[in-house]
């Protein structure tokens, strides 16, 4: 299978026509996935008018192995765990635990780089279109969206340009809606769904959050959510 897309921003302007039906809405906001799902995520927030934010979730990666995913926890401390591959690889409670720790330690300097004196988005009531730059494992989008459950969001959307098939259907049943615009046969990395799909750096998150800040959307994403305009 050839790359379907140029860039994480090309990929971003594809995924926003199939999200058409939540364009000028008041009680939409996008949540990003850094670090590479944010470039994804600008060009739907831009092209839907919506507010965008960032929502800190990392991989628990297998020592020596960190593209394996064991599991990932939000910054509110929600845990996923990926109990067959721990299993699988005899992964001892104690290196689980020190894989914890350090992730917990980078989403707080994420989150002071990324938010600085802002708070979090109020999710509460909102319909909420969660966007990464594709899903492999799942966990990571497992747990952001478990996390995002508990604070009472109106309806759940996650939103993917590429992912295992497998994954994608795993995923479904617990988002509201799932938006996926490929899932090749045979999968074998998320990688493979771009032709450029070099590491977005911090300053590139930096940069596009501010750039979104000025753009007007449609809602204010710290003030409670109103009924959505239809």
């Amino acid at each position: 299978m050839s790359a379907a897309y140029k860039d994480r921003a090309e990929a971003g302007r594809e995924l926003a026509r199939q999200l058409g039906a939540y364009k000028d809405r008041s009680d939409v906001l996008v949540l990003a996935l850094p670090r590479g799902g944010v470039p994804v995520a600008y060009e739907v927030a831009l092209a839907l008018h919506a507010p965008l934010d960032v929502f800190l979730v990392r991989k628990l990666g297998v020592p020596g192995h960190e593209e394996l995913a064991m599991g990932a926890i939000a910054s509110d401390g929600t845990l996923a765990v990926n109990t067959e591959v721990v299993d699988a690889l005899c992964i001892p409670e104690a290196t689980l635990g020190r894989c914890i720790r350090a992730e917990q330690a980078e989403l707080a300097r994420r989150d002071k780089l990324y938010r600085g004196q802002r708070p979090p988005p109020i999710v509460q009531g909102r319909t909420v279109i969660v966007v990464d730059d594709g899903l492999a494992t799942g966990s990571t989008m497992q747990a952001a969206i478990a996390a995002l459950r508990q604070r009472q969001p109106a309806r759940l959307v996650i939103a993917v340009p590429i992912a295992a098939a497998t994954t994608a259907t795993a995923l479904r049943s617990i988002a509201d809606e799932l938006v996926c615009l490929q899932t090749p046969e045979p999968f074998y990395s998320v990688s493979q769904g771009y032709k450029d799909f070099s590491q977005t750096t911090d300053q590139e998150v930096r940069s596009l959050l501010n750039l979104a800040m000025t753009s007007a959307p449609a809602a204010d994403p710290y003030r409670e959510a109103t009924a959505p305009t239809l």
